[in-house]
């Protein structure tokens, strides 16, 4: 009888130890890993999305990490479509594969599939980017508070272009976003088992600190200086390169700035941390327990 092939999700809000994790597991199993990364995904975006360093990706096979110039259009649906065309291939050799990140959409993209949203109203999208250059991404936040505040509590709220899908669905049905979502789950070909690494909330939050310190000291400056020509892609409105945005635009001092990205980055750990609890079938994991996580993993993954 063939074995089930499985994915292995390994979840949970940044700076918790995912990637770390994630490599000791695909090396115990001798498989690869797809980054749901959703800013990794980019050449350009090293520093300020901390990527696997050059050693980490040498050792496993990574995949969907620097796939992408920063000004490519890259969705959620793209990545669903992507990725499972390559877990068909890799499931031909590998009877486990490990998805590692923290982006809870692009996740749920492959293991669930995404929500059938109505098509948008012509228009309404240049409005709102529009308004978004004029009024600030603080106006776009306010508007889908009012509009749906069910989803404007557990969504990346510093990432543009998830809120102004908001506001574009919003806009189009009279309806909000949060009203198309659906409970039922797309059938996949293999099963999925979801790890999720945790820690105690103020280790959690010193470890964030902490990375932005490194991020800065290793020149995310000057990451993001050379990336002012493209500051209106939405990856680049994200934590870490909008802040810093700001600073060249004198809108902060150095040390507000650094300030920022730490508290944002903080906010923003929350709210994953908020999305991945609400699958309920995910084991959680201290970050260091890598024996628990292969003796749950290999107790799960038995022949049909």
């Amino acid at each position: 009888m063939a074995p089930v092939k499985t994915l292995v999700c390994v979840v949970g809000p940044t700076a918790v130890g995912k990637t770390a994790a994630a490599i000791q597991l695909a090396r115990h199993f001798q498989t690869v890993i797809l980054s749901a990364d959703s800013r990794q995904f980019y050449r350009e975006m090293t520093i300020g999305t901390a990527k696997p360093s050059e050693a980490e990706l040498a050792g496993v096979p990574h995949y969907f990490i620097n796939s992408h110039h920063i000004t490519d259009d890259y969705s959620a649906g793209d990545f669903e479509r992507d990725a499972l065309a390559l877990l068909a291939k890799l499931f031909l050799h590998h009877d486990i594969a490990i998805l590692v990140g923290g982006s809870g959409l692009f996740v749920r993209a492959v293991c669930q599939g995404l929500d059938d949203l109505p098509k948008p109203l012509a228009g309404v999208r240049d409005r709102l980017n529009e308004l978004y250059q004029q009024q600030g991404l603080g106006h776009l936040q306010a508007l889908l508070q009012q509009a749906d505040p069910v989803y404007f509590e557990e969504m990346d709220r510093q990432n543009p272009q998830r809120v102004i899908r908001a506001l574009e669905v919003y806009e189009s049905t009279g309806l909000p976003f949060s009203h198309f979502r659906r409970g039922d789950t797309t059938m996949r070909p293999f099963d999925v088992l979801t790890l999720g690494l945790d820690t105690d909330r103020e280790l959690l939050y010193q470890h964030i600190n902490s990375r932005v310190d490194e991020m800065v000291a290793a020149g995310l400056l000057k990451e993001v200086e050379s990336l002012l020509p493209y500051r209106d892609k939405p990856p680049l409105q994200t934590v870490g390169y909008a802040e810093l945005f700001d600073y060249l635009d004198g809108k902060y001092s150095w040390e507000q700035a650094v300030e920022k990205i730490k508290q944002h980055t903080r906010r923003y750990a929350k709210r994953q941390l908020t999305w991945f609890r609400k699958d309920k079938s995910t084991a959680w994991f201290s970050p260091t327990d890598i024996d628990g996580m292969i003796a749950h993993v290999s107790s799960h993954v038995n022949p049909r």
